[in-house]
């Protein structure tokens, strides 16, 4: 089955959640160099003061994102596009994979337990024994994704 097949039939939703994770073509490990991720960290930011995507949690691994955001217009393949786009401009070549998962978060999940899990990424990883040591995360509820 072709990656347009496994698109077809999926509907984006303006304000839904979805848990996005996007990876470096040949999963380069382009985000190992903190320059990198904060680039894309400004490219995520960017779009939320677009109104676009409302960035709610992420973590930038070295070799993939994770990224909790609300669609506030648009489509998700829209809103990917436009990250992707400007993160190749800026780096002056496309650096991701041509596809994306991508999961609507149902109303009856959690978004803090959602956002727990994403952004121990690098403690599971091993790459940091406390979160706070990692410079590339962030979550719309710092206190309790941390201590909840």
């Amino acid at each position: 089955m072709s990656y347009n097949e496994l698109r077809k039939g999926r509907v984006s939703q303006v304000g839904r959640v979805y848990h996005v994770t996007l990876v470096p073509r040949n999963r380069a490990p382009i985000f190992a160099e903190l320059a990198n991720g904060r680039e894309l960290v400004r490219q995520m930011m960017k779009l939320q003061d677009e109104s676009v995507a409302e960035t709610l949690c992420f973590v930038i691994m070295p070799d993939h994102l994770h990224w909790l955001m609300e669609l506030h217009e648009g489509t998700l393949p829209r809103a990917i596009k436009l990250l992707k786009g400007r993160t190749a401009h800026t780096f002056g070549r496309p650096i991701w994979q041509t596809n994306y998962h991508d999961h609507a978060i149902r109303q009856d999940e959690d978004l803090r337990k959602a956002a727990r899990y994403i952004v121990a990424n690098p403690l599971r990883a091993g790459l940091v024994e406390r979160i706070g040591d990692y410079p590339l995360w962030d979550a719309a509820w710092l206190d309790q994704t941390l201590s909840g």
